[in-house]
């Protein structure tokens, strides 16, 4: 279970993944530094992960023939540190929010999978298993 109390899951993505201020701040019409802390930031932590990280951050990275790696790697260590979190909503939100998107697109679970830490990668194969999509070297042998 993640430790990071769900107030501070929106400075912690601002931190690890700082291509996300220019989002949170247009979302907010405030500093992304300001706009972090505020309790809309919490409470509205499915359309932050959605517009202020998936979408703009992690999508293109992931459709991307070039992708930023280090970029990636910051990505996916901070859905690590928020993935088997306590509260229901802080876990919906990664759920519904980063790991469900992945398979609006081809290619994007595979993708995605060198750079998902342990609970990531079996998070996403138990949602792979209920949805009975099989790709090979992920959870098809």
């Amino acid at each position: 279970m993640s430790s990071v109390p769900a107030e501070q899951i929106p400075p912690l993505l601002l931190h690890m993944v700082p291509e996300s201020a220019d989002f949170i701040a247009e979302k907010y019409q405030m500093p992304a530094e300001a706009a972090v802390l505020t309790e809309d930031a919490v409470l509205e932590l499915y359309e932050v992960l959605a517009e202020c990280f998936t979408t703009p951050v992690l999508m293109p990275q992931l459709e991307s023939p070039a992708p930023d790696v280090e970029l990636l790697t910051r990505c996916w260590e901070f859905v690590e540190q928020i993935m088997d979190h306590s509260s229901q909503h802080v876990s919906g939100a990664v759920y519904f929010e980063v790991l469900e998107q992945l398979l609006n697109a081809d290619g994007l679970v595979e993708a995605a999978w060198p750079y998902m830490k342990d609970r990531a990668r079996s998070r996403t194969v138990r949602m792979l298993n209920f949805y009975g999509v099989l790709l090979p070297g992920i959870n098809r042998r």
